[in-house]
């Protein structure tokens, strides 16, 4: 009698004869009477050995032509082989071959150009390199919640659908809405300002859209981000949660994605820093003077690009936080820092490795007049953002957050090349299918 077991599962059952049900990766022969059959099943990969002698001939046959990725139900009994992935192998004593392939898989060993590998992601998923990503993205986004649950946040979500602006008018996806025109969701900040005046502390994880014409490894048009927002809190207090959280995500994805940073080959004594706190705080000013006589130089008051993002982080081996930015180059709702007004009370969380930045956040401003000017300014219609301004009518207070964008940290983490190998399904500019 077998036992059914995931793969993960198998080092738990040596010696017992389990069923496996999952997609034959690879398949290699040795003369007609021994198949080498590597299975997968989403949990992990293990060899089954399928030997003339345990098997009938109509199986160890059927065992030697299954074409790759067919889905198949495997016997056997578990065995002790540390030269094996996960320390085991299974001695097959049964093959059924529940639905085989009906054609040659279009991404076999052979190098693919990242093209034919986008155009194909729907199949590049069941690749180890896909397959060890997206487990780290949702150990990421566990660890991520984990740490927010347990520090008192509430989980509210956001709408996808919203009437205005938050991000910039420039960056607006349109959709026709019963005859009315409404926005994909930039970020959920707005609202999560609103629940926090109802909760305390709150956050929201969900898609956001960006319409950036931008063709850069750091930039998607659509993406997850984490949007933590606390009422009663400072700038101080939202840096002090961004390096808390990635310091907690770092730690967990070296504890419980071992495997799977092995598998991509990423050298763990890099992340290793992340885990200690505090981060290097370094300020726009500092930052400006830090660039000054090199060639990402800047003037002050222009916004950060990548070149400047890796120039600064390029000294530590830790996430570093950039703060006090410039008012100009940033939302209209950012509280104005009151010893210098023409500084905002922001920050920027930029990633080591040149992954740029992955957190923007600070203080919001509570101030009714300032934010009602800051809007004229702006040319944005003060009626889609009523509501956002009852908010300061009606018990305004200091509040702070962030905004974390996902694929980023899952980049940043995997040490992937490109932003677009950290989404399942990746939507750019040239992008949206599959």
């Amino acid at each position: 009698m077998s036992t059914r077991v995931r793969i993960s599962e198998l080092p738990h059952h040596v010696g017992e004869v389990v069923q496996l049900l999952g997609w034959v990766r690879f398949r290699r022969s040795s003369g007609t009477k021994l198949h080498f059959l590597q299975l997968r099943d989403g949990s992990g990969f293990v060899q089954a050995v399928v030997k003339k002698g345990n098997v009938p001939e109509e199986v160890l046959d059927a065992a030697g032509k299954v074409p790759l990725e067919s889905a198949v139900s495997i016997t056997g009994t578990v065995r002790e082989d540390a030269r094996q992935v996960g320390g085991v192998e299974v001695t097959v004593d049964g093959v059924d071959v529940l639905a085989p392939c009906v054609d040659d898989f279009p991404i076999g060993k052979k190098e693919h150009g990242v093209g034919f590998l986008m155009d194909n992601r729907h199949l590049w998923l069941r690749s180890s390199r896909p397959w060890a990503t997206l487990r780290i993205r949702a150990e990421i986004i566990r660890a991520c919640r984990e740490h927010l649950d347990e520090q008192g946040f509430v989980c509210v979500d956001a709408p996808i659908f919203n009437s205005a602006a938050a991000e910039g008018t420039a960056t607006l996806f349109p959709v026709e809405y019963f005859g009315d025109t409404v926005y994909l969701s930039q970020t959920g900040q707005l609202h999560m300002e609103a629940a926090a005046q109802a909760l305390g502390k709150v956050y929201c994880f969900g898609p956001t859209f960006r319409a950036e014409k931008s063709k850069t490894r750091r930039h998607l048009t659509e993406f997850w981000m984490l949007e933590p927002e606390m009422a009663f809190a400072d700038l101080d207090d939202s840096m002090a949660l961004m390096e808390s959280m990635i310091a907690h995500v770092v730690a967990r994805v070296l504890e419980n994605r071992k495997s799977e940073l092995e598998l991509l080959e990423r050298d763990v004594s890099k992340l290793e820093p992340a885990t200690r706190l505090p981060y290097p705080r370094v300020s726009y000013d500092d930052a400006v003077k830090q660039l000054e006589g090199t060639e990402h130089a800047i003037e002050w008051g222009d916004d950060f690009g990548a070149p400047q993002e890796d120039a600064v982080s390029s000294g530590h081996d830790q996430p570093v936080l950039i703060h006090r930015f410039p008012m100009q180059i940033k939302a209209f709702y950012m509280q104005a820092d009151p010893e210098r007004p023409e500084l905002a009370l922001g920050c920027d969380l930029i990633a080591p490795e040149g992954y740029g930045e992955i957190i923007g956040g600070g203080e919001r401003s509570p101030d009714l007049e300032y934010l009602i000017r800051k809007i004229e300014e702006e040319g944005l219609p003060q009626e889609a953002y009523e509501w956002y301004l009852d908010l300061r009518r009606y018990g305004a207070c200091q509040s702070a957050g962030f905004g974390m964008g996902l694929e980023r940290v899952v980049a940043w983490l995997s040490g992937i090349p490109h932003i677009r190998e950290g989404a399942p399904f990746a939507r750019t500019m040239a992008r949206t299918a599959p």
